[in-house]
């Protein structure tokens, strides 16, 4: 059997037709905001995931030490892991892989143009063990060197170009490296080793220009079965680590848990300005509901009096803001889908995840949200008018 009461509210947001959809834009706008925001940050966590995803098999080992160390037979005070630490890794850590690295930041100059980036310096029969290289080859002479994805596209760079390391200085000449390859693009890499913005070049060229040669600022070992990735972190604590903290152990899947936890955070802060359209929108609801209120005191007075139930006029008002809401909501929804995709696109550039469940489940929220929003604000217009004296109701103009 058919609500009259709800055929009381369709008739009432029909009869003020550009009023309704003034007031369900709010919503709109509320359910966009929500739903666009919470996918981008769905979309930005499932990103960075998969890029860190990569590298869980790999524990990273960093010191604090100041140690010192003897360039051109001057002794020189650094930080890092010296030849006995690196002896000490590899015989905890078994079987597994381990890379000692050379890091450094530098200038270079390409053709005419100068840039700034890493510069790594690797064993080049270690490259290939967690490093691909997408064009041309892997380094094989003392001057060879890979560039990162992110050089190569900026700087048009090809197999066979040249790099000048170190800072622009006409009084200085600075040593040149050939691009024997590049390598693909690997984005934020939990490893610690970020090359889309870097230079690969062999250890022995690496220590010949910035000396250093047995003091490593990083070492990763690359695990041959995960299952066992703590018990080789312990081990390695307790071999390098049994007198005092020489080292700092800490592997991938703690350094995905700390950044998912952060963007975590970070989506959650853009929900709330997100949501802050919705307040708005509930003042506008509120508002409308109020006047649809105050346009219909005698219509209110004449239900009472012949017998309607207070709960029946609440019923009839509640109905007025569950439409609205849902107009909203289902607007509002498919507009999330289209602005939501291009937000997504030109912040993160990659729409890969936009239709996966943690990054679509935003937009059903979101219309929720929105519905249970305008039936908020349609709670106290519709209790004032279910508590109306019939008689001042019926005498009202």
């Amino acid at each position: 059997m058919r609500d009259i009461f709800l055929d009381l509210s369709i008739r009432s947001v029909r009869l003020n037709f550009v009023r309704s959809i003034l007031a369900s834009i709010g919503i709109v706008i509320g359910v966009v905001a929500i739903s666009s925001m919470g996918m981008l940050g769905a979309n930005m966590q499932l990103s960075v995931k998969q890029q860190l995803s990569s590298d869980v098999n790999t524990i990273m080992i960093t010191s604090d030490v100041v140690r010192t160390t003897s360039t051109a037979g001057t002794p020189v005070s650094a930080q890092g892991i010296d030849k006995s630490t690196l002896n000490d890794i590899k015989n905890a850590a078994g079987q597994n892989e381990v890379i000692p690295i050379h890091r450094t930041s530098t200038q270079f100059t390409i053709g005419s143009t100068d840039g700034r980036g890493q510069i790594y310096g690797l064993d080049p029969n270690d490259i290939s063990k967690f490093l691909t290289i997408d064009e041309g080859d892997n380094v094989r002479g003392a001057n060879d060197a890979l560039v990162g994805a992110n050089i190569a596209t900026n700087f048009n760079m090809n197999v066979g170009s040249r790099i000048k390391i170190g800072q622009n200085n006409v009084s200085i000449t600075r040593p040149t490296v050939r691009v024997s390859g590049i390598l693909a693009s690997r984005g934020f890499a939990s490893d610690g080793v970020n090359t889309d913005n870097a230079i690969i070049v062999p250890d022995t060229w690496y220590t010949d220009q910035y000396g250093n040669k047995d003091l490593y600022d990083q070492v990763n070992v690359i695990m041959q079965n995960i299952d066992q990735i703590n018990q080789t972190e312990a081990s390695i604590d307790d071999k390098v680590n049994r007198r005092s903290d020489i080292i700092r152990v800490t592997d991938a899947s703690s350094r995905l848990s700390s950044i998912s936890s952060t963007l975590g955070t970070i989506t959650s802060f853009i929900l709330a300005i997100g949501s802050i359209s919705l307040v708005v929108a509930a003042v506008s609801i509120f508002n409308v509901m109020m006047m649809s209120v105050n346009e219909r005191v005698q219509e209110i007075g004449i239900l009472l009096s012949i017998g309607t139930e207070k709960g029946e006029i609440r019923r009839m008002f509640l109905y007025e803001a569950f439409i609205l809401g849902v107009i909203g909501a289902v607007v509002g929804g498919f507009a999330s889908l289209v602005i939501g995709y291009s937000v997504v696109s030109a912040m993160i550039g990659n729409t890969a995840y936009f239709f996966m469940p943690e990054s679509i489940m935003y937009v059903p929220y979101g219309m929720i949200i929105g519905v249970a929003v305008c039936i908020a604000s349609g709670l106290y217009p519709a209790w004032k008018a279910s508590n109306m004296d019939p008689i001042d109701a019926l005498r009202s103009e």
